[in-house]
Order: structure tokens, then C-alpha cells, then sequence
């Protein structure tokens, strides 16, 4: 009897752990397993070579921490992504992200600028003009971008990387003619809340990025419009012909992207109190491609992920807060970066899965 009882408790700790194999299993086949190793393995050297790293304070109001510095300078980053991951599902590239960003900021700093103001026997700066005004004509030329993009990509039909090459060139040149290649500086407070500003002690550029992303999460689940780009994405005529206005889908996404610019945009000018078009989102789409395929879209279009997306943009965020607070040369990030972008490829080329694994190859073409 004893020894009935015995083989069968055996039996059942031998099927719990198979159980929890499986589970571990089917969790590590998860799309966002690898982004998700990655950023703990990047918060782990953190903790163990950073002093302090993970303590996190509540002064005058807001939290301080070396998480916090990185999420809030992670925002325009992922925001960028977030319009990024629609352009790369449908099989197109952005390379024009930065040149909007300067765009951006350039007009929101030439409309606001400041200008002193007696109030009250105070002094004060005060808007050039309304800053609601300011925004929206800085978003505004960011949408017009977008348009072009869209234009040259879906009507024209212009490469990808040939069309928004031509903004990317013309359109940083256009806001160095615009500010005759100085610095704008911006004297007005309430602009700064954009980039700098804090609620409910977080930054508040997170509370935009995570209106952004549940905007948008809920256009792709709740409606057919993230079926439709994924249709684009894997197959654009076969669309077409089941009926999916594949032109305009890819002009919104273009529009959409360079919004997400224009408002990241946005957010760097408030942070640096400026407007710098000649360095202002410089390489920005670099590290929003990047992002993306470290979250595990398709660089062959069709399969995105929102969510590993914004996971991507903060693992080059963490990236490059570790490189700078361990003093390694600030040169040594784009090394890095050109590295993590070859291992990318090379996780997402079939030929080189044929090569490592050629059992499981052979076993599936079977």
C-alpha cells in the first residue's frame, strides 16, 4: 500500500514539473521573451555596477531616480517607435524621423520664443503667441511631412528609403534656413511642462506616451485597422484585391509616424529650453528602427508588437544610461548599437536559422 502511495506521488511530482517545464517553455517561445531578457540583463549589470541604482526619492513632489531619468529620456524615443512599428509592418522605413523632429521644435520655439512682461510689477515671460496655437502649427508641419511621405510612398510609388531620404535631407536644411543655423532659446514656463514637467510625481511626458499607446493599442485590437496593416504587410496586392484601400493605409501610417516625430519633437525642445536643427533628433530614426526590431517586428513587415516596441526603446535608453555612468567613451554606444543591429538581422534571417539549427530545418521542411 505503502509503496502504491509512494509511486504515485512520484508520478504526480513527474507530471508537476513536466507541467512546469512546458509552462517555462511556451513562455520562453513568447515573442517578447528575448526584449524583456534583454532589458533585465541590462537593469542587473545596472544594480550590481551602479551604486544606488534602483533607489528611488520623493522630493518637493516628484520622484528621482536613475529608473525615472531613464524612462522620461526614453519617451520621444518611443514615441518615435510607436509611429515607427506601423511604417516597418506595412514593409516601408521612415528615415525622415529626425529631420520632423527638428521641424517640429524649430516652429514651436520661433512661435512661442518669450518676450519680458511687466505683471503685477513682476516680470515675466510671455508667448509670442497663444502656445495652443504654437503646438498645433508645430504638429501641423510634422502631419505635412507625414502627407509628403505618404504622397511619394503610396501614390508615386517611391521606395521607402528613397522618399523619406528626400525630407530627411530637405527637411533638417529647412529648419536650419528657418533659424539661419543658430539656437533658438525659449523663455516661457508652461512650455517646458512638455519635456520637463511632472505629474502626479512622474514625468509627464509619460502620461503622453501612454495616451499615445493606448490610443493606438486600442485601434489595433478593437477595430480592423491592425488586421488591415498586417494583410499590407505580408502581402500588398493580395490586399488590394480582397478590397483593402491599400494606398491610403500606408499614406496614414506615413502621417501617423511623422506625428509621433512631431510630437517627440515636441518634447525635446521643452526639455532643452531650445530649438537646435542641427542636432535636434539627429540619428533618432537609427535608434527607432533599432527599437523596433529589438521588439520583435518584421523588418519583412506584417508581424509588430506595440508593446516590445516601447520594450526596445527602453532597452537603448538603459543601453546608453550604462555606457555613460560606467565612463566608457561616449563613442563606444554607436559601436555597441551597430553590433545589437547585426544580431538583430541575424536573428531574423532564415538562412542563417538554416545554418545554426540544420536539423530543425531539415525536420520542417519535412
Amino acid at each position: 500500500m505503502n509503496s502504491n502511495l509512494v509511486s504515485g506521488q512520484d508520478k504526480n511530482d513527474t507530471a508537476g514539473w513536466r507541467g512546469l517545464l512546458s509552462g517555462l517553455r511556451h513562455a520562453l517561445r513568447h515573442p517578447l521573451a528575448r526584449p524583456l531578457g534583454a532589458l533585465a540583463v541590462l537593469l542587473l549589470i545596472d544594480f550590481f555596477m551602479i551604486p544606488g541604482f534602483f533607489r528611488i526619492e520623493f522630493k518637493d513632489g516628484h520622484l528621482y531616480g536613475s529608473v525615472i531619468d531613464i524612462v522620461n529620456r526614453a519617451a520621444p524615443l518611443m514615441l518615435a517607435a510607436l509611429g515607427m512599428t506601423l511604417v516597418i509592418a506595412t514593409r516601408g522605413i521612415d528615415i525622415s524621423v529626425g529631420a520632423v523632429v527638428a521641424i517640429s521644435g524649430t516652429v514651436a520655439a520661433m512661435l512661442i520664443g518669450g518676450t519680458m512682461v511687466m505683471h503685477n510689477g513682476v516680470q515675466e515671460y510671455a508667448s509670442n503667441i497663444p502656445m495652443g496655437w504654437a503646438i498645433a502649427a508645430a504638429m501641423g508641419a510634422a502631419i505635412l511631412c507625414g502627407a509628403w511621405n505618404g504622397l511619394l510612398v503610396a501614390t508615386l510609388g517611391l521606395q521607402p528609403i528613397i522618399a523619406t531620404l528626400i525630407l530627411m535631407v530637405a527637411g533638417r536644411g529647412l529648419a536650419q534656413l528657418m533659424t539661419d543655423g543658430q539656437i533658438i532659446t525659449v523663455y516661457y514656463k508652461p512650455f517646458f511642462y512638455l519635456g520637463s514637467g511632472y505629474l502626479f510625481g512622474l514625468p509627464f511626458s509619460l502620461f503622453i506616451v501612454a495616451g499615445m499607446f493606448i490610443v493606438l493599442a486600442l485601434l489595433m485590437r478593437k477595430t480592423a485597422l491592425g488586421l488591415f496593416i498586417q494583410s499590407v504587410g505580408i502581402n500588398p496586392v493580395a490586399s488590394r484585391l480582397a478590397g483593402i484601400r491599400t494606398a491610403a493605409l500606408i499614406f496614414f501610417v506615413y502621417i501617423f509616424c511623422s506625428a509621433c516625430a512631431g510630437m517627440a519633437g515636441l518634447m525635446i525642445s521643452a526639455n532643452i529650453k531650445s530649438a537646435d536643427a542641427n542636432n535636434a533628433g539627429l540619428l533618432l530614426e537609427l535608434d527607432a528602427i533599432l527599437a523596433v526590431t529589438l521588439g520583435g517586428t518584421s523588418l519583412a513587415g506584417g508581424k509588430f508588437s506595440l508593446v516590445g516596441s516601447v520594450i526596445g526603446a527602453l532597452i537603448i535608453q538603459a543601453l546608453t544610461y550604462t555606457i555613460y555612468s560606467l565612463g566608457v567613451p561616449p563613442e563606444v554606444n554607436m559601436v555597441v548599437k551597430s553590433v545589437v543591429v547585426f544580431l538583430v538581422c541575424l536573428s531574423q534571417s532564415p538562412e542563417f536559422r538554416r545554418l545554426r539549427f540544420p536539423s530543425f530545418a531539415s525536420k520542417s521542411v519535412k
